[in-house]
């Protein structure tokens, strides 16, 4: 279950270890030390075997950086790495509809996600193919997660995507939207999913822990109208979905192609800051910096430069976490 206390398996330990035969109860203050420290050692162990069974979720959405629009998986090295790592995704062009590409609703292996069968781009407005190659793509998911396994190979974790080009976060990801209004639907279709994923793997005898979220968003408001508005509706955005999951400390890390339109954006510095703004006033968020990523075209990050962008997000969760940790437990 989410947030599954590590008590369950603790106490109990201590339970035993003290409430033994009477016969112990005449024995030496150096026999009752001695206990005290089998107690403890199978406290401790308790509490690292209920760290290893937990799974970790990390949700990644936004808009085309984070579907990975140009990047081509012809470019992505192989890992291991992915065979560890359990992935539920939906994506492609707004709105949500069933031309989206999904892993259908179960759990699967970390993997790049196929082109799909998206709708001709003439049909409606932003409709972009799903991804710019046959081939699909990928987004920083994977080098997030590889990065973690990596880095950090004693924790398990999965990844739910949820990312849609061209959307917006005043509308496509506006949570006070209502249910049947266009807008909204983004915001709505990550919560569903989540706990849906969340579910499934519950079902599967998995324990839960939302871990952190990564967003990779922006461009779409980096304009007059939007971008003075971007800081207070992104930080909206967090609090209402950890209130959504029931995950009040999850980790937001927040990023944004800062070399969108190569610099003549004017309104693209106002988006940059205003998720340092959000990073700097939320103790659980962090800004990432994705400048030297390098990228496709004017729009988006190629396939390395996504993969840097995950490594960067991997790098900052660590970072933020070793930050929290008291220095005697270090």
């Amino acid at each position: 279950m989410i947030g599954t206390e590590v008590s369950e398996k603790f106490w109990p330990q201590v339970w035993r270890a003290f409430h033994l035969p009477t016969r112990v109860e005449a024995c030496s203050r150096v026999g009752m030390r001695i206990l005290w420290i089998i107690a403890i050692v199978l406290a401790v162990a308790s509490l690292a075997r209920a760290d290893e069974d937990v799974l970790e979720l990390i949700l990644v959405a936004g808009q085309s950086n984070a579907v990975g629009f140009d990047a081509n998986p012809a470019f992505l090295p192989k890992s291991d790495h992915d065979a560890e790592v359990k992935f539920w995704y939906r994506c492609g062009d707004p709105p949500v509809d069933d031309h989206d590409i999904s892993s259908s609703g179960k759990w699967i292996a970390l993997a790049p996600q196929p082109k799909g069968s998206p709708k001709e781009k003439s049909s409606a407005p932003r409709q972009y193919g799903n991804f710019s190659t046959a081939e699909g793509g990928f987004g920083p998911e994977i080098g997030l997660a590889r990065a973690l396994r990596e880095q950090q190979p004693d924790r398990r974790i999965a990844v739910i995507k949820i990312a849609f080009s061209g959307t917006a976060i005043g509308t496509d990801w506006n949570p006070d939207a209502q249910e049947g209004d266009v807008q909204g639907d983004c915001y709505r279709a990550l919560v569903a999913e989540v706990k849906t994923a969340i579910a499934a793997a519950i079902t599967d005898g998995e324990s839960i822990h939302l871990r952190a979220f990564a967003w990779v968003q922006g461009e779409s408001d980096a304009n007059a109208v939007d971008a003075p508005l971007y800081a207070r509706r992104l930080t909206h955005l967090i609090a209402n979905l950890r209130t959504a999951l029931a995950a009040p400390d999850m980790i937001a890390l927040l990023a944004v192609n800062t070399q969108f339109s190569a610099g003549k954006n004017k309104h693209m510095p106002a988006i940059v800051g205003a998720q340092q703004v959000v990073a700097n006033t939320d103790p659980q968020a962090v800004y990432i910096d994705t400048s030297k990523a390098t990228i496709a075209n004017a729009v988006h990050f190629d396939a390395q430069g996504t993969l840097d962008v995950g490594k960067w997000f991997a790098e900052g969760l660590i970072k933020l976490e070793a930050s929290k940790v008291p220095a005697a437990v270090k």
